[in-house]
């Protein structure tokens, strides 16, 4: 892939960074808020993260066991998590090459569209299977979700971004 100019350089991702990021999202997800309905979804921004920037680590396998995972502890219809965290990482994946080449906020705007399909693919199924609407705050979420993208951006690339061997020579 031809990288844009003036973009930086990225170490290879370390596999254990990954997996504590997606814990860590997983953790943030399960604290006893109560689970409001505006709260965004960490998980899945997270999994869109790792899934456009190391497809080959992170992909609908890995979603679809962390959305079982969600599913089990928020004693929801078992699958509902799980098939929107697949399609929304599938859907990424269909965007992951293009995506990389806008700038960070542009990203953003690209990705609000494919948070909001995951929350109503989740609403949708919730409502078919004898759900109750929880009002018209759910769609905060998936604007919060595309708010977060800059800062998550920032946060899970800074180990990528040091230098190998620390050096006044080697600007990389």
């Amino acid at each position: 892939m031809i990288m844009r100019s003036g973009q930086q350089l990225l170490l290879p991702a370390n596999p254990l960074f990954i997996w504590s990021s997606l814990v860590a999202a997983l953790l943030l997800n399960m604290l006893p808020l109560g689970r409001m309905a505006g709260m965004p979804d960490f998980v899945a921004l997270v999994l869109v993260f790792w899934s456009v920037h190391q497809p080959l680590r992170v992909g609908i396998g890995l979603a679809f066991m962390l959305g079982l995972a969600m599913d089990v502890h928020q004693a929801s219809l078992l699958g509902l998590h799980a098939l929107s965290y697949t399609a929304l990482v599938f859907l990424a994946s269909l965007i992951e090459r293009r995506l990389l080449w806008f700038k960070v906020p542009q990203q953003a705007v690209q990705l609000l569209p494919l948070f909001a399909a995951a929350q109503g693919l989740e609403l949708v199924l919730r409502l078919l299977a004898g759900g109750t609407f929880s009002g018209w705050i759910v769609l905060l979420a998936p604007l919060l979700q595309a708010l977060l993208w800059p800062l998550v951006s920032v946060l899970l690339l800074v180990p990528q971004r040091r230098a190998p061997d620390r050096d006044e020579n080697r600007p990389l």
